[in-house]
């Protein structure tokens, strides 16, 4: 599953991550991590609160990650 979780950051994309991308990495990590492809109807919401927590976190680090001694322009 985490195999297509691509790295997001300058210079593996030639531009910004789209929020797609971020997205989908999210959703791959969340589901590496639980277990589950799709959740059940009980774990729904507990699975996409963590999907939205991990899309935060990682927009977070990719608008602040330094990339070869300057700012990464990705804010």
């Amino acid at each position: 599953m985490c195999r297509s979780i691509k790295t997001l950051r300058p210079p593996a994309l030639p531009e910004e991550a789209t929020e797609e991308e971020i997205r989908a990495a999210a959703l791959q990590f969340v589901r590496k991590v639980s277990g589950f492809r799709a959740p059940a109807a009980h774990n729904r919401a507990v699975f996409d609160e963590a999907v939205d927590a991990v899309t935060e976190a990682t927009r977070t680090l990719l608008r602040d990650l330094e990339v070869r001694g300057s700012r990464s322009a990705a804010s």
